[in-house]
């Protein structure tokens, strides 16, 4: 090859590089660099505020192996995301499908389902606290009418956890139904039509053709779940503060209190490494499992 070829390609590599370095500088400097700093003062005790700091091998990291507090909020978080994501999604699915329909009207139904993403979680937060309110919620008002009994959401052990997670459900299904819809817009009506001439029910159709038709965007909508679901701080900040009896206290939010409340950065920094171990850990289970069932158009 001509050395005009190679001056050529080097200019595009470098045009590349150049295009890049913004975005890697910004990676760098809020994404590497804090999870490096993370890891040295798990490795020591450091106090907020204190510039004296001691070294602590990996005491910090077997701390956590006898807190019986990070194992209770471990499940919270655990809970939550085994919860919100299947029930997100499976919603998410059958609102982008009905959306989806020919129906007259649909883009007012689109609107209102995408709107709880539009509103900010801390408003969004507070206005469930009226919902789930004991005494004249309108939740507690609507289980009275077809009769069961009031619950004290926010306030018992038992609910608060699942009060958030129905709330999670109510914030984020429209936005994975924006891009499952998406994805339905490319799934070959021909498709549905020769399943519907061959006496095929609806629940087979969704099974066999678009399931797996939309297989990679279900999977990038598990990617990002998975990822928002253990990010989740600030409706446990706003709604409950992790209580009552720390029943709804995530790692997210556990951090929050050992780093900036009781002031230990050294152990804050442990348990956010632990929360990057746990993420990567159900990242690779999702890609290991699901990963392999994903059906790309072109593929054999």
């Amino acid at each position: 090859m001509s050395q005009a070829f190679f001056r050529a390609r080097r200019n595009e590599m470098l045009l590349a590089y150049a295009l890049l370095l913004p975005s890697l500088v910004f990676l760098a400097i809020f994404t590497y660099w804090p999870i490096l700093r993370s890891i040295w003062f798990s490795l020591h005790d450091v106090l907020l505020g204190d510039q004296d700091i001691y070294w602590l091998g990996a005491e910090n990291y077997l701390r956590l192996l006898e807190d019986r507090l990070f194992w209770k909020v471990l499940g919270n978080t655990a809970f939550y995301t085994i919860t919100t994501i299947p029930l997100s999604i499976a919603a998410a699915l059958l609102l982008a499908m009905a959306v989806d329909s020919k129906l007259r009207g649909m883009a007012i139904y689109r609107s209102a389902f995408f709107y709880p993403v539009m509103i900010p979680s801390v408003a969004a937060g507070m206005v469930w606290v009226f919902l789930y309110a004991p005494g004249y919620g309108p939740v507690n008002e609507a289980l009275t009418m077809v009769g069961l009994p009031r619950l004290d959401w926010l306030y018992d052990s038992y609910w608060a956890l699942p009060a958030i997670v129905i709330m999670s459900i109510w914030k984020y299904s429209g936005y994975f139904m924006l891009i499952l819809l998406a994805a339905l817009k490319l799934v070959p009506n021909d498709l549905y039509e020769a399943a519907r001439l061959d006496g095929v029910s609806a629940w087979h159709r969704m099974v066999h053709i678009t399931i797996p038709l939309i297989s990679p965007t279900l999977y990038f909508v598990i990617i990002i779940g998975t990822l928002h679901s253990y990010q989740v701080f600030d409706y446990v900040y706003v709604m409950t503060q992790g209580g009552p009896a720390d029943s709804t206290n995530v790692l997210t939010y556990y951090i929050y209190q050992t780093g900036f409340q009781y002031q230990d950065i050294g152990y804050a920094s442990a348990l956010a490494n632990a929360l990057l171990v746990f993420v990567l850990g159900l990242i690779g289970l999702v890609s290991v499992t699901l990963g392999r069932k994903v059906h790309y158009l072109g593929e054999r």
